[in-house]
């Protein structure tokens, strides 16, 4: 596989998941927000808007200005353009590049509506039985997790740790 090739796909894995967490989050907003909470299958999923102004559930959200700004934007930023040119530029495996870029994609959707939402990220979903439920999450915290169990599924079944 030639560069043009791998940097067409982690830009493709990069717009279909980037893509999807903004029309969910603006349908959350539409349609969500102000609102009460759906409920579905017996509370299995529920759907409620939220705003997070820290990072994993709301871990910094009151932590100073420059902090927040410092481990919440700026090193975030750094990461993914340093995954994204990594996956692009040096990254031979496709299936680490489509996994690796959806990490970085749904990093990238909530580092989106940090910069556009004066650091309030939109979330949305929280699934659970009973007492035991996920945080508020949303679809770029699902690109992040399933790319993460997904690329470890596959440097295991692959021979590497």
């Amino acid at each position: 596989m030639d560069r043009k090739k791998e940097l067409a796909l982690a830009l493709s894995t990069a717009a279909i998941n980037i893509l999807l967490d903004r029309v969910t989050k603006a349908l959350a907003l539409a349609f969500l927000k102000g609102r009460e909470a759906l409920r579905y299958l017996s509370d299995t999923m529920v759907l409620e808007y939220t705003e997070n102004t820290g990072a994993f559930l709301s871990l910094g959200a009151g932590w100073p200005a420059l902090v927040k700004e410092l481990l919440l934007l700026y090193l975030p930023l750094l990461v993914c353009a340093f995954a994204f040119v990594y996956c692009c530029a040096v990254e031979k495996d496709r299936t680490r590049i489509v996994l690796l870029v959806t990490i970085v994609a749904g990093g990238a959707g909530n580092l989106i509506d940090r910069l556009a939402r004066d650091f309030a990220v939109v979330d949305f979903m929280n699934f659970g039985i009973g007492p035991l439920r996920t945080g508020v999450l949303n679809v770029a915290d699902l690109s992040i997790t399933f790319g993460a169990i997904g690329l470890v599924i596959y440097e295991l079944r692959s021979g590497k740790r």
